[in-house]
């Protein structure tokens, strides 16, 4: 079955898309179909016409930009189009053809802001997405090119969107077009806006804010085409609103806005309430609007009126005649009787309305309820009924209320006014559209009549176009039938027409409605076919409009057309004292303008122009009625619009509810019909609609073409295949540049290609498959033999198995025979062996006994004989040594005696202890030493000691009874030498003494044993706590580095921010000299008086500027500084402690050597006297010396860990580490001490005295550190924030100032600076007198040192001379090699040489030449060198004068030459390395480190210039800016072209039907930019800055700018357009990009962060290829795209438009789930990238290797002045 996709006509003229499910044969009745629901219908024909339903559009078309794009165009197809673009696509813009289709979503949405200004200014038409701003762009850029007025007309339904369209058109002439002078003319145009908002708009059941007007702005142009004024006229102000509201509806918002503020101070003269106290304002019973403030709104207002010059006096004039109004409609009338009526004494509203108007109350209420009849002779007067008095009080308020509205347009135009010459305008008409009510009176007859002439103008127009379009491509001009609506115009207007009648009605003494509709219907009922009569009314007429059919009630006409106020009522206000209200019904009198005001109960009525002042106005034209006065200002703007170029936006409401993206195909279409889209539709469709140039042809139809019907001549290429497929020579015509197509032509192409397509694709699958096919054969067969084979192998093996067997089984049983017979023999052999062993066994046992009892006799034998022999030689040993015993006893006593002696004598103590005193003295030197330093090290002892000292003096105690012991022991030691003489008693002494020795080891073993186990104890505690220990330190230490890298990244974002700020301020700087050099300009053709006057003052304020900028660069650089400084200190005192530690290890290692060496030593000493009584005691002091050493380095190790701590740490750390190190050295300390090895000086205990000191000193100086650490951070940030607040004040400052007009803000600026300069110049003087003091002070110091050491240098060299030179050959100077003739480095020039200097070296040098044949950098040099000795010389006024005049003439070359990249590339090199030069050469050390030591002679030795090296870093900032700015311009018009236009893979994205805006074709022409172009251009910039020698860092942050600009720019562009936001545009991007990577990685520059800047778009670029369906699918976008945002990511989904029908379009499901994913994100809304954004640049400091000694001066600089030094 053939399928065609069509679309029913349902009932309530809704259209529905089906589709055909049976084929259509000629001569069927009804059409089989498919809605999309899926729901089968019969479509039964008309039998009559046989007429089938439209063809719907292929998917491919669907959603364009231009309806006229579409191949089939009709309503359904219009409407279908919108539907999917607004309701799929959130697309609210619509072309159709000329007319912008503007669909109110009833939403705020971010497409309005200066981001989307920007990326449609300069931009085609046709190149963007649909928008107001693209129109606005287009009218904008006619006026320019074409020098021809511009007309936007801006219609619709109430609460379509009217306003805010036109709001936004002026927002955008405002914003891209700026003023021509200072007054802020754009602000002004758009302060008109809540005024006329606030008196001319109300709440409706339709639009919460409608205006109730309509209104025609006309914009006013210079030459220059800068905004210089603007002009408004009104139509149709609806007075009835004033007295009347319906439901749910509300009076005009200035009275709900004064009833919101009635409670302030100021207001309270008004005696106001809330809103429901007053008949006006209360009758729709709706006074609030949802989400509307109406008092903040009040506050608009005012300050709309103060920027419009509407002082404050005038203000509370207008709310005083408000408030009357309010009062006047709460006057209560009372009846009297049926013909009079009477307001009651003492009426408290009328009294109000009587004191706010000035008037007296008498007169007041006498002609409220009276009126006066004249005739020729006489005047009554005659009372009124209760009713009519109503209706002439509620007249006389909505008179009021028109003069009122009439006076504040006359004084907004006054402010809108210029004196300036107007050059062209734009004129903006916002007008109500076509309306039909179910009862319709004057009001819409007005609006309708309107519409019928605008639509007259607009079909004129369309047809115009498509004439010119025709002729211009030459094609045979047929005539095309639309319709006419000229009939219907003559039947309003013509002479005897509706309104010429109503007129002649109304000067009839008893004309009525009645009469007046009979008369129509005898005039135009049988002669007009436009013309009819209702059947059951004769008070009513309908007139078939263009739009629809619209019957009119007759009722109310005629008083409405003579819009009569009682005459005595507007005396009696005439006569006020309120001078504000007299003026207001001045023009009563004078006649300036016609108050053609309608009256009359839920219509409108018009207040017309003021018109020209040189037209002359009398009574007569006073008293014409509202028709004829409308009719001729609806002639008047007909002939402005037939004189500007009109361009057209229609408002669609899509509901009635006001709901957000919600449509109704119903009031859609009704719309469409009433503002003339579909005529425009119909019109195109007459004659060739769908347009293709012939290269898209060829593009778009290529794969229809067969080879040898591609010729060189794509024209002729195009002709012949189209001839072969479109036989009809009617459906198409040859331009001579397009090929132009009937209505449905291009959806038949469309047809073939896709069948072409189609059938290439099932080719392909036919090849595909039968590989697979035969791929899938071919593994079968294989499997098949592989079966086989592994069949026939297992069959085989079983073969073998059983052979196996077999085999087996013969084997197994003559195995188990030989088994059965060899177990047999076994058995018999075992029984012969037992038998034979137990008769061996006995036998042998037998023979055993024998020899055991024979053994055994021997032995006791040899016992015997031995304890015999023994016996006798105890007795002979004890007599020998009895014998012994006495001999030794005699000798011991001798010896005895005799070592007693000895001992008494001094010099032989004296002689055993020779030389230990000295070693003794060293070591405690030693030990005192070690002390000292242990003090300044240990920090941590403090606390120690108390317990320490408790633990001592216990010690002590125990020391003292073991020394009582001990000489217990020695007393009985020299008892026992006494007693010798007797043996028992010695014996028993002994014994005793033993036994007490026992005693004693026993004790000291369970002490010791008890030790032991408090050691371990302890130890393990030690383990457990340094772990503890070990886990803080490395916990802190984590801490301590994510503190530091979040704090260091908070400063420097904190700093990146201000210097982001402070170049903007330098920015806007530029740009005040710039403004203050074009006034000085326009100034010079004045006398030169004022010449001289104004360039004085504008002189004091660049200078005041100058020193402002100054000022604040000099704060942020000290902050800077400090902010440096902070960071530096952290990073000292770790290395400061490093350092520290590093110098006491080594200190500890000496010392360790000198403790090893006396170790050795004394071990020596002592093993050589190893038998002398005083050998022990080397002993004990060596213990010590080795406990001690310990003791320290375990101090030494705790001190500097803590101490690494504190620095590092918070100061809520700081408790718990010295807590925790407090204990562990408590532990480790007592683990360490061994009090048995005190001696008795107590050593020990005096070094530990001495660390308990240093732990004293080094915590007060700790805390003295952290106190000083945390001021400096209060400190910073305290200066950190008035840095802030200063430039917020300085900010809002600049702001006011420019709110200013230019006298009031030049004296402003000048008031204020003269006080600041003033009180600086003060301070000033005060720091210079203070550095005069401070540099006298150095000089003679100075002076001195240089004296001393010339004396020392002279004292060495006479030391080295011999004394005949000293006498004979005195030192002479010339006499000694001096390098002070030698070149310095220096330049000298004469000071009249200055300007000759100036121009040579910077105003007339070509950086061409420079660059190419001479040294980068050389006029940095030159300038530099000159500069150089001025400071050696010591002439502050040259200095000062040579850096002023190289900063003027570079300021100067730049604004002449500044669009040249090569001219400001090469000042931008030159000026940073005069920059580097200033500080290499500046004599600071941070800078003189990276000198040579010859270098470093050339430091300056006078002058401090780095006030100067800021000024001159500005000018490079402002260089820098103003070379991005170049490189934009040149860059700009390429990027669009060359990375999304340009196909750089040939063939990937085809063409796609495009309507009449026509987009720039992406196939490369002449002059077209291409990737190519880009990457040529980027290696121009590239090798230009390389050629002026610019620092590799600056080089890379351009870059890093450019390729911002070129992703931005590409990303902005391509969520404007939808026809970009494709699979195949998503591959081109991603090819493109990877081109400039690869031109990144040639150039070396991949770490510059340039391929970081293009992250969003090639994430947008993925975006579009991925798939699209799925939830993975969603999580991998929302995954993805990191560097978009989600009103990009959705943006893009939105816009994703197949290119050929095989590709899917992205359901709303989809973009709902990952809208839903992406809800938790915290970013911006912003939809576009700030492309305008420049990244703050910084100038890191890149010294110089270059000697300047060495630097030659070319003669082509002509700089042959300069000498050489």
């Amino acid at each position: 079955l053939t399928i065609g996709e069509m679309e029913g006509k349902r009932r309530k003229e809704v259209w529905k898309s089906a589709e055909l499910t049976k084929d259509y044969k000629g001569g069927d009745a009804s059409l089989q179909l498919m809605l999309e629901d899926g729901k089968s219908i019969e479509h039964k024909l008309d039998p009559k016409t046989k007429n089938l339903p439209y063809l719907r559009n292929p998917d491919i078309l669907v959603g364009e930009n231009d309806l006229t794009a579409l191949s089939y165009l009709h309503e359904p197809a219009v409407l279908h189009n919108l539907k999917v673009r607004f309701m799929d696509s959130k697309l609210i813009y619509t072309y159709c053809g000329i007319v912008l289709v503007a669909i109110n979503p009833y939403e705020t949405l971010p497409i309005y802001g200066t981001d989307i200004i920007s990326a449609y200014s300069g931009q085609n038409m046709g190149d963007m997405d649909p928008h107001i701003f693209a129109v606005a762009e287009e009218a904008y850029k006619q006026m320019a090119r074409d020098e021809r007025n511009q007309s936007i007309i801006v219609s619709g339904e109430s609460g379509a969107g009217k306003t805010v369209s036109a709001k936004y058109a002026m927002r955008y002439f405002a914003t891209v077009s700026g003023s021509a002078s200072e007054a802020n003319v754009e602000e002004k145009v758009l302060a008109s806006n809540p005024i006329m908002e606030a008196i001319g708009n109300a709440k409706t059941t339709r639009n919460d804010n409608s205006s109730r007007f309509g209104k025609y702005i006309e914009i006013g142009f210079d030459a220059r085409y800068r905004i210089i004024g603007a002009n408004m006229r009104t139509y149709l102000l609806e007075k009835s609103r004033v007295v009347f509201q319906a439901d749910e509806e509300r009076n005009y918002h200035i009275f709900y806005q004064l009833c919101a503020s009635a409670h302030l101070p100021e207001y309270k003269t008004l005696k106001l309430g809330g809103a429901n106290d007053f008949l006006y304002t209360r009758q729709g019973r709706s006074p609030v609007i949802d989400g509307v403030d109406d008092s903040k709104e009040l506050c608009n207002t005012r300050s709309a009126f103060t920027l419009l010059g509407i002082n404050e006096s005038y203000q509370m004039g207008l709310f005083q005649v408000l408030a009357a109004i309010l009062h006047l409609g709460n006057v209560e009338i009372k009846e009297r009787d049926s013909d009079s009526s009477i307001i009651p004494p003492n009426n408290h509203h009328l009294t109000a309305f009587c004191e706010l108007v000035g008037v007296t109350y008498q007169d007041m209420s006498q002609w409220l309820c009276h009126r006066k009849l004249k005739t020729a002779t006489e005047t009554y007067v005659k009372t009124l009924s209760r009713l009519q008095a109503t209706n002439a009080r509620d007249a006389l308020s909505k008179h009021i209320y028109a003069k009122l509205f009439n006076w504040i347009v006359e004084h907004v135009n006054k402010a809108l006014i210029t004196n300036v010459k107007q050059h062209s305008f734009i004129g903006v008409l916002d007008i109500y559209g076509f309306e039909t009510f179910e009862i319709n009176s004057f009001e819409q007859f007005c609006i309708n009549y309107a519409n019928e002439k605008l639509q007259q103008q607009f079909n004129m127009h369309v047809f115009k176009l498509e004439q010119e379009e025709y002729m211009r491509e030459q094609i045979p001009w047929t005539l095309i039938d639309f319709y006419d609506n000229q009939p219907c115009i003559n039947l309003i207007e013509a002479k005897m027409g509706i309104l010429d009648l109503l007129d002649e009605e109304c000067k009839m003494p008893k004309g009525s409605d009645d009469s007046w509709a009979q008369k129509l219907y005898n005039t135009h009922l049988k002669t007009c076919t436009l013309f009819e009569k209702p059947r059951m009314s004769n008070r009513a007429f309908i007139i078939q409009h263009f739009a629809d059919k619209v019957e009119y009630q007759c009722d109310g006409f005629l008083e409405k057309n003579k819009d009569t106020v009682n005459e005595e009522q507007i005396n009696v206000l005439k006569a006020s004292k309120f001078d504000l209200l007299v003026e207001l019904f001045r023009d009563e009198e004078k006649a300036t303008s016609p108050t053609g005001q309608v009256q009359g109960t839920g219509g409108r009525t018009r207040l017309s122009v003021k018109p020209d002042k040189g037209r002359d106005s009398s009574s007569k034209e006073h008293k014409k009625t509202v028709g004829c006065q409308f009719r001729n200002s609806l002639q008047m703007l007909m002939e402005t619009l037939n004189a500007t170029t009109p361009h057209y936006v229609r408002c669609i409401k899509p509901n009635d509810f006001k709901q957000a993206f919600s449509f109704d195909p119903k009031r859609a279409v009704q719309q469409l019909r009433a503002c003339g889209v579909l005529e425009t539709i119909r019109i195109s469709a007459a004659g060739f609609p769908s347009r293709w140039t012939y290269q898209e042809f060829f593009s778009r139809y290529r794969v229809l073409m067969k080879q040898k019907d591609v010729l060189p001549d794509k024209k002729l290429t195009c002709k012949n295949v189209l001839e072969k497929l479109v036989q009809d020579q009617d459906k198409y015509q040859f331009g001579k540049t397009k090929i132009f197509f009937r209505a449905g032509q291009v959806a038949y192409l469309e047809k073939l290609r896709a069948d072409k397509l189609r059938a290439a694709c099932i080719r392909i699958q036919k090849t595909i498959r039968c590989w697979l096919a035969r791929k899938k054969y071919l593994r079968k067969r294989s499997a098949a033999i592989t079966i086989q084979r592994f069949t026939r192998g297992y069959q085989a093996r079983c073969l073998a198995k059983f052979m196996r067997r077999t085999q087996a089984a013969t084997v197994i049983q003559k195995y188990q025979r030989m088994y059965v017979e060899k177990k047999r023999y076994r058995q018999k052999q075992a029984a012969a062996l037992a038998m034979q062993t137990i008769l061996r066994a006995y036998m042998a046992r037998q023979k055993y006994q024998g020899l055991l009892r024979q053994k055994k006799a021997v032995i006791i034998q040899k016992r015997v004989r031995g304890w015999l022999a023994r016996c006798w030689y105890k007795r002979c040993l004890r007599s020998i040594v009895y014998l012994q015993c006495c001999i030794r006893r005699m000798r011991a006593r001798r010896e005895l005696k005799k070592l007693k002696i000895e001992a008494r004598s001094v010099e032989h103590f004296k002689k055993l202890n020779k030389g230990m005193e000295n070693k003794i003295m060293q070591l405690q030197r030693k030990i005192d030493e070690q002390s000292k330093e242990n003090r300044l090290v240990n920090d941590k002892l403090v606390g120690l000691e108390s317990s320490y000292t408790v633990e001592s003096e216990r010690m002590r105690g125990e020391l003292t009874r073991l020394r009582g012991v001990e000489e217990d022991n020695k007393n009985k030691a020299n008892q026992v030498s006494s007693l010798l003489e007797e043996l028992e008693k010695l014996r028993k002494e002994l014994s005793s003494t033993q036994q007490e020795k026992k005693t004693i080891e026993d004790w000291a073993q369970t002490y010791k044993n008890e030790m032991e186990k408090m050691v371990s104890d302890l130890r393990d505690q030690n383990g457990l706590l340094k772990t503890e220990k070990d886990d803080l330190n490395r916990l802190i230490q984590e801490q301590s580095q994510q503190m530091t890298a979040q704090e260091t990244q908070q400063l420097e974002t904190d700093l990146n921010e201000e210097r982001s700020r402070y170049q903007n301020l330098l920015t806007e700087h530029l740009r005040l000299e710039e403004k203050y050099d074009d006034l000085k300009e326009e100034m010079s053709g004045r006398n030169a008086f004022k010449t001289r006057i104004s360039l004085e003052s504008s002189q004091r304020i660049d200078t005041s500027l100058t020193l402002k900028l100054q000022k604040r660069l000099t704060e942020l650089e000290q902050e800077k500084q400090s902010l440096r400084n902070e960071l530096e200190n952290k990073e000292e005192q770790f290395q400061r402690a490093r350092a520290r530690r590093q110098e006491l290890e080594s200190e500890n290692k000496k010392l360790k050597h000198d403790l090893a060496e006396m170790r050795k030593s004394l071990l020596g000493d002592a093993a050589t006297g190893a038998g002398a009584p005083g050998s022990p005691a080397y002993k004990v002091l060596l213990e010590q010396l080795n406990a001690s050493c310990e003791e320290l380095e375990v101090r030494k190790e705790e001190v500097l860990i803590l101490r690494s701590q504190l620095v590092s740490q918070k100061e809520a750390m700081h408790h718990k580490v010295d807590h925790t190190g407090l204990i562990i050295l408590f532990l480790s300390f007592s683990k360490t001490k061994n009090f048995h090895k005190l001696n008795e000086d107590g050593e020990l205990w005096l070094v530990n005295q001495g660390l308990k000191e240093t732990v004293r000193l080094l915590e007060h100086q700790l805390q003295t550190q952290r106190r000083t650490y945390d001021n400096e951070v209060e400190s910073l940030r305290g200066e950190l924030q008035t840095v802030k607040e200063e430039n917020n004040r300085q900010q809002q400052l600049l702001a006011q100032n420019l709110q200013l007009p230019p006298e009031a803000r030049i004296e402003a600026s000048l008031q204020h600076e003269i006080t600041r300069l003033t009180n600086e110049n003060l301070d000033l003087m005060e720091q210079l007198e203070k550095q005069d003091r401070t540099i006298r002070k150095l000089k003679k110091q100075l002076k001195v040192y240089s004296k001393r050491i010339g004396e020392m240098g002279a004292g060495q060299a006479e030391g080295q001379t011999s004394p005949g030179q000293m006498v004979d050959e005195p030192i002479h100077p010339v006499n000694i090699p001096r390098r002070e003739k030698d070149f310095q480095g220096m330049l000298e020039y004469k000071k009249e040489d200055e300007l000759k200097l100036v121009k040579n070296l910077i105003l007339e040098l070509k950086p061409r030449g420079v660059a190419v044949n001479l040294i980068p950098g050389l006029p940095a040099y030159i300038l530099f060198m000159c500069l150089r000795h001025a400071d050696y010389v010591n002439d502050d006024q040259k200095v000062r004068t040579l850096l002023t005049s190289t900063i003027n003439s570079i300021k100067k070359i730049l604004k002449k030459r500044g669009d040249d990249f090569e001219m400001v590339s090469f000042w931008l090199a030159n000026t940073c390395r005069f920059l580097h030069c200033l500080k290499q050469y500046s004599g600071d050390e941070a800078f003189m480190k990276h000198n040579t030591s010859r270098q470093n002679e050339h430091c300056l030795s006078n002058f401090d210039l780095a006030e100067y090296r800021q000024v001159i870093s500005d000018l490079a900032i402002q260089i820098y800016q103003q070379l991005i700015k170049c490189m934009e311009n040149i860059l700009w018009p390429m990027i669009v072209s060359g990375m999304l236009e340009h196909e750089t893979i040939q063939g990937v994205s085809g063409v796609k039907p495009t309507g009449l805006r026509k987009r720039t074709s992406s196939i490369a022409d002449e002059g077209t930019y291409t990737l190519d172009s880009i990457i040529r251009q980027l290696n121009a910039f590239h090798s230009t800055m390389c050629q002026h020698g610019t620092d590799p860092e600056l080089i890379k942050q351009v870059v890093k700018q450019q390729f911002y600009i070129v992703g931005a720019v590409t990303l902005n562009n391509l969520l404007l357009r939808k026809d970009m936001c494709s699979w195949s545009k998503g591959m081109q991007i991603r090819y493109n990009v990877s081109q400039l990577e690869e031109w990144l990685r040639d150039k070396g520059l991949m770490n510059c962060g340039a391929k970081e800047t293009l992250e969003p778009l090639i994430q947008a670029a993925q975006l579009l290829q991925v798939k699209k369906k799925t939830d993975e699918d969603a999580e991998a976008i929302c995954s993805m795209c990191l560097a978009l945002t989600t009103a990009q990511i959705v943006k893009v989904l939105n816009l994703y438009t197949p290119v050929n029908e095989f590709e899917e379009r992205v359901s709303v499901a989809f973009i709902r789930t990952i809208q839903t994913r992406l809800r938790d994100r915290c970013e911006s809304p912003q939809l576009l990238m700030d492309a305008k954004m420049i990244y703050p640049v910084t100038f890191p400091f890149n010294p110089s290797s270059l000697a300047l000694e060495t630097i030659q001066i070319p003669g082509s600089l002509n700089l042959g002045f300069l000498t050489r030094v």
